[in-house]
């Protein structure tokens, strides 16, 4: 799908998710990046095989000490 230069990572890289933004539906709490992941607002991910990940809020959380209270 990526037209870009340089191209934007796959979707099975580790670091899909910094792929180009191409439709913004923040309303409805997902966007859909270059590399066909759908990323939801909770951090949960659709990728292009139908494969979910699960999201990662538990994680964000932790690495992020102020919030662990």
């Amino acid at each position: 799908m990526c037209t870009h230069e340089p191209r934007c990572p796959d979707s099975s890289a580790n670091d899909g998710e910094a792929a180009v933004v191409v439709a913004s539906h923040p309303e409805q709490g997902w966007s859909l990046l270059c590399n066909g992941i759908v990323l939801f607002e909770d951090t949960g991910e659709l990728l292009p095989d139908g494969h979910a990940v699960a999201a990662r809020r538990r994680e964000m959380t932790a690495a992020a000490a102020h919030r662990a209270a």
